[in-house]
């Protein structure tokens, strides 16, 4: 077996976005459609990753399960398509199709001049990190450390699946590194790296509207931060897990993660965010009182001196004071009777984004938006039609690209206030109304089908 097939066989599997493991299902199935009984999910996943590296071991069997799964002839098994006959996803913006967003000339806007200098920079690392026989270079570690920098920055600033893809492929160099005799130092900064840029893919994917592959990144992450005993990055994956599992309706769930993180880290940012997590959660479960001592916790937390190399990465890993007391003020409004108190902490949170971040803070693209939508719908139930509307404004025109799923799914609520009886009749509320599904029509997720999750 070849490595030019190898590389043919993961190029196929991720032109669908499936992961190894849903190749490996897909290999399952068809084999069963046609009596052949395959080996589990898990021998699958490590069969497709040795063929995939060019080892041996792909019979005719095989094969044929493959060509019956990528819908082609046997003739066509192996053999790469013409990649100038292949028109681009109607889908997907163009913008989107580029791999990596890296700073561009003004004066040069030509996607295609784009990708081929910014492959070009990409064949030189990769050639650069075989230079040494044993270990990696020093040069191959700033790369990576300045991408996982560089990236988790984009997670808050840029557009949500160009960034996915980057991540993808420095995620995927890490994997080769590891493939090499590596000294302990470095399998544990690699690990490192990985649980971070798994942590961060998962966030991204959520808020592209797929929890399940968000899920199985964060989980990836986790795997990798427990080998390396990471107790930050830990707390920091079980803050992304408990979000995920509250707006999957998951909450009991979503306030035992946001505990289980606790028991990592209460200082610092995500110290804050796990008690906020915890806060929302308590709160959707009827517990006011643990809600309330939590958000005071979460106050008291961002208050020390607190310093780990997470924060020093910056971006998504340094929670900005706006977002924490936006997620305060969302943790509170879901207390009955919390609702002046909630508000009065969205409103800070609005000016603070107003402002601009703060020393070594980063502004995500949805912090504020999130924040005025909580705030509108605060509005609304006392009847302040105009205060929503003025609140909403920044939400409602924000480019398609960044109107993520968390925005389309928070606006229901906007709606459901909406409907209540005192607004019906008023054609500022309907045209509000309307203006809100537009929104949802021209959100970030309508063009997109799948993403990839897990360690594929």
């Amino acid at each position: 077996m070849t490595e030019n097939l190898g590389a043919w066989l993961r190029q196929e599997r991720e032109a669908r976005r499936w992961t190894r493991l849903e190749m490996a299902r897909q290999l399952i199935q068809a084999g069963r459609s046609k009596g052949d009984t395959l080996p589990g999910a898990d021998s699958m996943c490590h069969n497709i990753h040795r063929w995939e590296r060019g080892q041996g071991g792909l019979t005719e069997r095989y094969k044929l399960h493959y060509c019956a799964v990528l819908g082609i002839s046997p003739a066509q098994f192996g053999v790469a398509p013409d990649a100038q006959s292949k028109p681009p996803d109607p889908g997907l913006p163009i913008a989107n199709t580029v791999a990596y967003r890296g700073s561009q000339d003004p004066g040069t806007d030509d996607p295609a001049v784009e990708r081929e200098v910014l492959m070009a920079a990409h064949k030189g690392s990769d050639h650069a990190e075989q230079a040494g026989e044993h270990g990696i270079g020093d040069a191959t570690f700033d790369q990576l450390r300045a991408d996982l920098v560089r990236l988790s920055h984009l997670t808050d600033t840029g557009e949500p699946f160009a960034v996915f893809l980057d991540m993808r492929r420095v995620r995927d160099r890490i994997y080769r590194l590891l493939d090499r005799r590596l000294w302990p130092r470095e399998q544990a900064d690699l690990y490192f790296m990985l649980g971070c840029l798994n942590g961060l893919m998962g966030v991204t994917a959520e808020r592209l509207g797929y929890p399940d592959a968000a899920e199985e990144l964060i989980r990836s992450g986790w795997a990798y931060a427990i080998a390396i005993d990471h107790r930050p990055l830990l707390a920091q994956l079980r803050q992304q897990l408990s979000y995920v599992a509250f707006w999957r309706g998951r909450t009991m769930e979503s306030r035992d993660l946001a505990a289980s993180g606790l028991e990592y880290l209460t200082q610092g940012p995500v110290g804050a965010d796990l008690y906020l997590k915890y806060a929302r959660a308590a709160a959707r479960l009827g517990d006011a009182d643990a809600a309330r001592q939590a958000v005071t916790n979460a106050h008291n937390a961002r208050e020390h001196e607190y310093s780990d190399d997470l924060l020093d990465i910056g971006g998504e890993f340094a929670i900005s004071l706006a977002t924490h007391h936006g997620f305060a003020g969302a943790a509170l409004a879901e207390i009955e009777g919390g609702e002046l108190q909630a508000a009065d902490e969205l409103e800070r949170a609005i000016s603070l984004y107003s402002a601009g971040p703060g020393p070594g803070e980063e502004h995500w693209f949805g912090g504020k938006p999130l924040a005025g939508i909580d705030l509108a719908a605060i509005r609304l139930r006392s009847g302040a039609l105009d205060a929503a509307v003025a609140a909403l404004e920044p939400v409602l025109t924000l480019l398609p690209a960044q109107r993520i799923t968390a925005l389309v799914t928070r606006l229901t609520l906007v709606r459901t206030e909406l409907a209540a009886p005192v607004f019906q009749g008023s054609m500022q509320a309907r045209a509000l109304d309307e203006r809100i599904e537009e929104f949802g029509r021209e959100s970030i997720t309508a063009g997109l089908h799948s993403l990839s999750g897990g360690t594929g």
